[in-house]
């Protein structure tokens, strides 16, 4: 047990940052490599690939992923800005590689490789581009003399037009709801709330209209009879024949047909093989991962550390309700995972940066320990570097 007379980095460590928020993210990946050896063998046999060889994969990423979550909670306010502005250059920079050399893989280019590994840039830039948005609208609402509203708003568009361009309709959106929630939180007028969310519709529609594979999903969602909807129907299948307590681990059926059932169709996997009454735990424990950094968010005094930690839990929750609303179709299909749960290095990853860095800010912390993070001009003319 470690005192709380001892001064050491792992000590501070320990007694300021939330340790139920810490062990429900642990328990998220536990259910996530439980839940991968449920889903991912299938999917392994068809590409004749070894039957746990996702599972393994998984596993590696889970423990690549655990140590960066926790190293990255160490982190100060100050050096979770620098680590996410650090992020968010070389993220970017992987978006514009994807789009010039990756793959075209369904139309779209998303993927870089890298040590013969293959790389989804635009999930690193989801946390760090959270964080920047969160800096900006802080300083721009307490030092009316810094633009930080103005760069608040143009690193959107820095950031939507190239992923837009992969094309990656998933991604833009929620990035932009969670901007959208940070510019509300920020107490921007009602006025741009309103007019961003009505510029939002109109970029959907337009969407819709330019882009095939958009119009399709949504053709398909509104009206079945349209287009294929495989996936789709064998995923509200899994949730019928599992019922309320599931057919028993490994038992699953509907799975071995499923494309996707390690990533996008991972909780319909687990209706099947665990029950309703698994997924209804899930749910749970991510409504209480969300409603948790909620409550350590608005309990801070620093603005940037309150709108950071509400910006990262909006990524988190909404991500999370994109997936399983899929999953039992109430949205139209999107290729995008169930944080901590789903197999895929590169979501692991950055859901271990961003949780890391939610962790990192909420910390409990003196209320003389911040400081402006901008240099500040002193009596005497010099100025102060800020810290926080």
């Amino acid at each position: 047990m470690v005192s709380r007379v001892e001064r050491s980095p792992f000590a501070d460590w320990w007694w300021t940052v939330d340790r139920l928020l810490l062990g429900l993210i642990f328990l998220l990946m536990l259910c996530g490599i439980v839940l991968t050896l449920a889903g991912s063998p299938p999917v392994a046999d068809r590409l004749g690939l070894s039957t746990f060889h996702f599972v393994g994969r998984q596993a590696f990423y889970m423990s690549i992923a655990a140590v960066i979550f926790l190293v990255v909670s160490f982190l100060t306010p100050r050096f979770v800005r620098r680590v996410a502005l650090l992020v968010y250059l070389a993220g970017m920079a992987g978006v514009v590689a994807a789009l010039l050399y990756g793959v075209e893989v369904k139309g779209a280019r998303r993927w870089i490789s890298l040590a013969g590994a293959s790389i989804q840039p635009s999930e690193f830039v989801k946390p760090a581009f959270v964080i920047l948005v969160a800096w900006a609208f802080s300083e721009g609402s307490r030092r009316k003399d810094l633009p930080g509203n103005t760069f608040g708003f143009v690193l959107l568009a820095l950031t939507i037009v190239p992923v837009i361009l992969q094309p990656d309709i998933g991604q833009t959106l929620l990035m932009t709801l969670v901007w959208g929630g940070l510019v509300f939180l920020s107490g921007l007028h009602l006025f741009w709330v309103l007019a961003l969310g009505g510029l939002g519709a109109v970029g959907l529609f337009a969407a819709y209209k330019l882009l095939p594979h958009v119009t399709t999903r949504i053709n398909r969602f509104l009206d079945p009879q349209s287009g294929d909807t495989f996936q789709v129907d064998n995923a509200i299948e899994s949730f019928v024949q599992g019922g309320w307590l599931g057919k028993g681990p490994g038992e699953g059926t509907v799975k071995r047909i499923l494309p996707d059932s390690h990533t996008d169709f991972i909780f319909a996997v687990t209706a099947e093989e665990f029950g309703i009454v698994m997924c209804l735990v899930l749910v749970l424990l991510f409504m209480t991962v969300v409603l948790r950094g909620l409550a350590l968010s608005r309990r801070s005094e620093d603005p940037f550390c309150r709108l950071a930690g509400a910006g990262l839990v909006m990524l988190f929750g909404i991500q999370s309700c994109i997936n399983m609303a899929v999953n039992v179709h109430l949205i139209p299909a999107k290729g995008m995972t169930l944080p901590f749960i789903s197999y895929g290095g590169s979501s692991l990853i950055s859901l271990a940066i961003g949780m890391g860095f939610l962790l990192a800010v909420t910390r409990r912390r003196p209320r003389a320990e911040y400081v402006p993070a901008w240099p500040l001009p002193t009596a005497s003319g010099a100025t102060a570097e800020g810290r926080a």
